[in-house]
């Protein structure tokens, strides 16, 4: 027998049994196929010690035992004879990386280059957690390898002899210190004698040149390590941090997999020599278990998901590309499948950052087990998950309520048919009635604190309400990743097709499609345990990667063409060897490509249609990277060069699996298990419930209804229509729904709403600039911010980005309102920098536009992008000169510059104005005219990105409704900010009497920062008084008036301890004095370069310090800059964060008012000389 699909026949055996599992974080699945053609699913919890040791072997006895009818009792290992082959994805390795349960390793690190892994990219991963929780590194111990090689320079000026070696990518290298190895046996045997014995291998440059490492990976074996993984075997990329986190992942979870297979194998008789056996791996391939390694193991359970997803709803012929929404117990994994597998070669995960190839899948904490909690007005889902231990409250453990919970509140989970898993005898069901007493005793909370807030014009919420609130919410915070991986890169949301998954999924998938505008929702009808499916489906995976260095041109072709050649060929062995026949083998070759002088690298394939002279004999690269780059980016680079930065053939040994047969034709209406009341907006709603499994093909469901099979409930919302497909799986038409009214007054689960709304807005304004920037400073490092703001220039959301931007951007727009009044009209674009108008430094250029709608005669809203430029002129290059005593020694000057005047950008005078500082002495025009003029334009495209999502919420709720939320918001983050006075004056006055706070510190010249707080502990209010501070200085350490507010609302949110809508309200209940002539406050022509980025460090810690909350940080952000008539450098480095109660201080880490991340110390050898070189050496001493 013989089915087709796609391009794909699969045979199916019936003679033995097939499993395929997905070992999740909560649940485990398994599916089986059975000997005779018979199917089986099966759910576990994925932790019962009570009652298993391992649940996917647990799974397959009971089905072997069921469908056989032989007792198997758990104590006695499998026979194994009646299985085919089992293929499994596993969370072992993500467990053991989020736990940090993986093996004991050390690390074998360039010397100099120790605390690399701990510095990481510099930035925290949370810009208001002032504990600054990074995740530690995986290693224990740390042994420095005397050895160094760099890359030969032509520029270098350094008069030295140094033997040459070439390295893979042809690249010239000096080796300016062989490996020491007496040294080196002394320090890995010290590493041994603690019982360590695994070890992480990464030097300097061993992408290319790997001589070093492997001469110290045969000495680590030799002494007794028995897990030794090198970088440049790992992962041969360039970038010595993420390949080094690479290799470290690779040898903490690969000793930790492997104990798992031999512990799983452990349960057959014969282990599992007998039966082919396949682990899924991140890049969505299978893998033998002997090459199943930890650096590929991180997604291994979601990778099935993917697959499943990608085989079972894309349509070859329409074409329409797929959203999978894989909603499991903890979280919400989200990806994108149009025809191709999408791939991203860096992620992070718990901390780590992995080089390999892994399918792009984005996750929010958002899944059945996120825990639900209502926080100064504001219904708040997660991150917090319960997850199987002890689960939600339903699951009678005595857990907290979670969505899941939310879901059987309101009708749409039905115990009955749910798992009877629950319980200490796991044979109970879902605990409906501890869920209803759960949310009745939270809505009593809510009803009370609202009631406080709004007075008796407040009606009182039903816990149904409550419930419903909740969903909606989470919703919301589902929708966002989806806008992120669809927008982000230049696809139109609405049209896709939503496939969901996951057992939480198909209770929300009409209403987050509508959200987005999707019309269609597939769900296939093992939907509930589709990551274990798309096991079954997926096919055996090998890659070959190695670096290069090579500009992407004819001359280069023959070598290219050699190595993809040599590549492919190693791909069609390992497969062969792995028991497949040539036929069954396809091979894609891959040329990771970026422009030169940019580090954003794109992995393409070649384009189908090959044009003329860009073409190799494996096929046409450059076409595929520049219509990837222009849709991703939104522009192309002419007359630059194009650099192959990696080689990589993808060989894939397609597998010979069953797929369902179709099921019967509908020869009568469906069958209709009962009817139960189920809570929608508005109320209860009566809804038919069906069974999957007696439905058949063509029967159309309308909504509401539940559709319900043994893994997993499907809600078909009202003006929803289902039908099941010839396989047997669901389609849902989504039809627009009910017009929903939208009232002015306040409502606490609409507040929810609006505060994701406005937040995406922002987050999505900044991927489009990071998108569609050029620079290294924006695109790279992440040196911008993008804010919305309402009529009046007061800030209403911005996104996380850079900490020092968030007040000084409204003091900007507020300015422009002032300053130019009506002159703000429809088409214009507004640039600023200059201090007195609420910049922080010249090189900080904003860009602001106006918000029209309708026939309103004045701008509704505002929306501004900040972004860093490397260079806009003064006296020195990088425009951060150290000794300016002058504003006009700094670059560029802009107060209210119509960038954009009648919708024409204004090319010639912005240019004009970006050289003007060439007329002063001493002083240059912009050194990088292009990267600005870029730059300026990518600003203003994200500012009319945001002006689309802010229209698009207005048509949807009117401008009344937007606008008035946009005053909850802030009124919200206003009470949050009260409650924390209140709080802190309490605690003053019972340890000093009084409820006046004071700080006070230096700068290193001697001015003084002083700082008065003086709270009112009934109104929770403070007036905030710098009197005392010193006078402004005859430097450029003077601090502009809106850094200081920036300082402050910093603070504040850090205070705050949760999460609070960041915008105007948080100053609400300040009043801010600030005397003229200070250091905080100067004069119009002031320097004030150093004042952004010391100064406004020092001013955070003299409040932390008034309000008794931390230790003071580094204070400074460590500006380094260089240059010449060639080339320009720029950086902040790290320094540290202040301990406080509780917590300790954090070192090589960005504190307080920036999170920029650091280049790469292998990326800034390459482009600067070796006499530049000893720079990172200095860097890396620095911020140890």
């Amino acid at each position: 027998m013989a089915q087709v699909t796609g391009n794909r026949i699969f045979k199916s055996s019936f003679g033995k049994f097939q499993f395929a599992i997905d070992r999740g974080g909560t649940f485990t699945d398994i599916f089986a196929y059975c000997p005779g053609g018979k199917t089986k699913v099966m759910k576990l919890l994925s932790e019962d010690p009570t009652n298993y040791a391992d649940a996917p072997r647990e799974g397959i006895r009971r089905i072997l035992e069921e469908e056989t009818g032989i007792k198997m009792p758990a104590s006695v290992p499998l026979d194994c004879s009646q299985i085919d082959w089992i293929r499994m994805g596993t969370t072992v390795a993500t467990n053991a990386l989020l736990e940090r349960k993986g093996e004991r390793l050390a690390l074998a690190i360039t010397a100099g280059f120790k605390d690399a892994l701990h510095i990481g990219n510099q930035s925290r991963p949370s810009i208001f957690d002032l504990t600054v929780r990074c995740p530690g590194v995986l290693y224990e111990e740390i042994v420095e390898v005397d050895e160094r090689v760099v890359l030969q320079q032509e520029k270098c000026q350094l008069q030295k002899s140094h033997p040459i070696v070439v390295g893979s990518t042809k690249e010239k290298l000096e080796v300016w210190k062989a490996v020491n190895e007496m040294q080196l046996r002394q320090d890995l045997q010290r590493v041994l004698d603690k019982g360590i014995r695994s070890l992480a291998v990464v030097l300097m440059h061993s992408y290319t040149f790997d001589g070093h490492e492997k001469h110290v990976g045969r000495i680590a074996r030799e002494m007794g390590f028995q897990q030794v993984s090198l970088s440049s075997e790992v992962m041969p990329m360039v970038r010595l941090v993420p390949r080094g986190y690479t290799a470290c992942a690779d040898g903490y979870l690969t000793p930790h997999i492997k104990r798992y297979v031999k512990n799983f194998s452990a349960g057959f008789s014969g282990g599992l020599e007998k039966m082919k056996v396949l682990f899924m791996q991140s890049d969505g391939g299978l893998a033998p278990s002997e090459k199943f390694f930890g650096s590929r193991a991180i997604l291994s359970g979601p990778a099935g998901g993917v697959v499943g997803f990608a085989m079972t709803t894309y349509n070859e012929q329409a074409k329409m590309p797929v959203i999978g929404f894989d909603m499991g117990g903890t979280s919400t994994d989200v990806s994108r499948y149009a025809g191709s597998y999408e791939h991203v070669f860096e992620t992070t995960t718990a901390g780590v950052t992995i080089q390999a190839p892994q399918l792009d899948i984005n996750t929010v904490a958002a899944g059945g087990g996120s825990m639900l909690f209502y926080r100064a007005g504001m219904f708040v889902i997660g991150p917090e998950s319960a997850g199987a231990h002890p689960g939600p409250t339903c699951y009678r453990k005595g857990g907290p309520l979670c969505v899941t919970d939310a879901n059987l509140c309101l009708g749409r989970l039905l115990p009955e048919y749910f798992p009877h898993i629950f319980g200490k005898t796991e044979d109970q069901p879902l605990d409906k009635d501890a869920t209803v007493a759960a949310f009745h005793d939270l809505t009593i909370v809510v009803n009370k604190q609202s009631l406080e807030q709004k007075g008796r014009e407040y009606v009182p919420k039903t816990p149904e309400e409550v419930a419903m609130g909740f969903i909606e919410v989470a919703n919301e915070a589902m929708c966002r990743p989806i806008r992120a991986l669809t927008q982000a890169k230049g696809h139109d949301t609405s049209r896709h097709v939503l496939a969901c998954f996951g057992g939480a999924g198909g209770q929300h998938a009409c209403s987050i499609a509508r959200s987005l505008g999707m019309k269609q929702v597939f769900i296939h009808k093992y939907c509930g345990i589709l990551s274990a499916y798309g096991m079954a489906l997926a096919d055996v995976v090998y890659e070959t990667q190695e670096p290069c260095a090579h500009t992407y041109s004819a001359d280069n072709f023959q070598y290219l063409d050699a190595r993809l050649g040599e590549l492919t060929q190693q791909c069609c062995e390992e497969l062969q060897r792995q028991g497949f026949e040539s036929e069954n083998i396809t091979t894609e070759p891959f040329l990771h490509l970026r422009y030169e002088k940019t580090d954003c690298a794109l992995m393409c394939t070649a384009a189908k249609k090959p044009s003329g002279g860009t073409a190799m004999t494996h096929g046409d690269f450059l076409s595929s990277f520049l219509d990837r780059y222009q849709s991703e980016f939104g522009f192309t680079i002419t007359n630059r060069c194009i650099i192959v930065d990696d080689i990589r053939v993808r060989g894939v040994g397609h597998s010979a699996v069953p797929l369902e047969n179709n099921i019967m034709q509908a020869d009568k209406p469906p069958q209709v298990e009962k009817v139960v009341e189920v809570f929608f907006i508005g109320g209860y709603r009566d809804a038919n419930v069906y069974l999957l499994e007696n439905l058949r093909n063509g029967h159309v469901i309308p909504g509401p209804a539940l559709i319900i099979d043994k893994n997993s409930t499907v809600l078909v919302e009202p003006d929803c229509e289902a039908a099941i497909t010839a396989n047997g799986d669901v389609s849902i038409t989504i039809g627009s729904g009910a017009h929903r009214i939208i009232g002015t007054e306040l409502d606490d689960i609409q507040l929810s709403i609006f505060s994701h709304r406005f937040m995406s807005t922002a987050e999505q304004m900044g991927r489009i600039l990071q998108r569609t920037a050029i620079s290294t400073n924006i695109k790279e490092r992440l040196d911008f911010s993008c804010a919305m703001f309402g009529p009046d220039g007061g800030l209403v959301a911005n996104a996380p980005h850079i900490p020092i931007h968030l007040g000084a951007m409204q003091e900007t727009v507020q300015f422009q309102i002032k300053n130019l009044g009506n002159g703000i009209q429809k088409g214009d674009v507004i640039l600023s920098n200059h201090p007195s108008a609420g910049g922080s430094h010249l090189p900080d250029l904003t860009v602001i536009t106006p918000v029209f709608y309708g026939d309103q005669p004045k701008p509704v809203f505002f929306v501004a992008s900040r972004g860093h430029h490397a260079d806009i002129g003064g006296i020195t290059p990088g425009s951060m000169p150290p000794h300016s005593k002058f504003l006009s020694e700094e670059g560029a000057i802009f107060r209210s510059f119509k960038l954009v005047e009648n919708g024409i950008f204004q090319e010639e005078a912005v240019t004009e104005a970006l050289m003007a500082p060439g007329k002063i002495p001493r002083s240059s025009g912009t050194r990088n005219l292009q990267d600005n003029l870029s730059d300026l334009r990518a600003q203003v495209a994200a500012n009319q990105k945001g002006i689309q999502l802010i229209t698009e919420l207005i048509d949807a709720y009117g401008l009344n409704v937007v606008q008035a939320y946009m005053a909850h918001i802030q009124a919200n983050a206003e009470l949050a900010v009260r409650e924390m006075l209140k709080e802190i004056a309490l605690k003053t006055r019972e340890r000093t009497g009084k409820t006046l706070l004071y700080g006070e510190d230096y700068m290193d010249d001697g001015t003084k920062i002083a700082l008065t707080v003086d709270i009112n502990e009934h109104e929770g209010s403070a007036v905030v008084d710098f009197s005392g501070t010193g006078y402004e200085v005859y430097g450029n350490c003077n601090t502009p008036r809106a850094v200081t507010l920036s300082a402050l609302i910093y603070c504040l949110r850090c205070m705050v301890g949760h999460d609070v809508p960041l915008n105007q309200g948080c100053l609400a209940p300040i009043k801010i004095v600030i005397p003229s002539g200070t250091i905080l406050s100067p004069s119009a022509g002031a320097a004030v370069v150093g004042g952004n980025v010391l100064t406004s460090q020092r001013i955070v810690d003299v409040i932390l310090k008034a309000f008794d909350t931390c230790a003071a940080s580094q204070g400074c952000m460590n500006n380094v800059t260089f240059g010449d008539e060639d080339v320009g450098y720029y950086e902040t480095v790290a320094g540290g964060a202040g301990a406080g109660p509780g917590w300790n201080g954090r070192s090589g880490v960005h504190s307080h008012c920036t999170n920029t991340r650091i280049t790469d110390s292998e990326i800034l050898e390459r482009r600067f000389a070796p006499s530049y070189m000893h720079i990172c050496d200095v860097f890396t001493s620095l911020v140890s």
